[in-house]
């Protein structure tokens, strides 16, 4: 245990927090990878898949470690977890925000062009993306963070008049 929390920098044990949230979020989403796949076969071929995928999806996720680590200024390493949990909570609840703004506006499949609402669609969900990452990376304790990786995509989109 004193050779993970070195390795990942934790001086505080409510550090621990951030590594265990993030495996187990690893954990489900390689559960639900393989359920998508095998939901009408075997349970158990489920499970050992999933954990399968978790494994691949832990090495993929030390693998970006790696080559953010010397992009992103954080002060610890453990920080970078608690980073990408906030991005991956982001882009989930941006979309399941926008979903029932887009139906609160009228917009469905069947009364527009499939093209023109998977368009809105994600237009809307980029909106509440931009607006959800500061605010979770507020409750996460990475504002400082956020607002310059925010200021960075809104230059990107051409809006950096906006924000200084």
């Amino acid at each position: 245990m004193n050779n993970f929390k070195s390795r990942w920098e934790i001086q505080k044990n409510w550090q621990l927090i951030y590594p265990i949230i993030g495996c187990i979020g690893l954990i489900y989403s390689g559960y639900k990878i393989s359920y998508a796949f095998t939901k009408t076969l075997n349970p158990f071929l489920t499970l050992a898949l999933g954990v399968l995928i978790a494994f691949f999806l832990l090495r993929f996720t030390l693998f970006i470690f790696k080559k953010l680590e010397s992009k992103w200024s954080v002060k610890y390493k453990w920080e970078m977890i608690r980073i990408f949990i906030v991005f991956a909570i982001t882009g989930s609840s941006s979309m399941l925000v926008g979903r029932p703004i887009i139906k609160l506006l009228g917009i469905t499949k069947d009364n527009l062009n499939p093209f023109i609402y998977w368009f809105l669609f994600i237009f809307i969900g980029i909106i509440f993306y931009q607006i959800l990452l500061v605010a979770y990376g507020w409750l996460f304790g990475q504002f400082n963070f956020f607002w310059e990786f925010e200021k960075k995509m809104l230059r990107r989109f051409g809006l950096g008049r906006f924000v200084n």
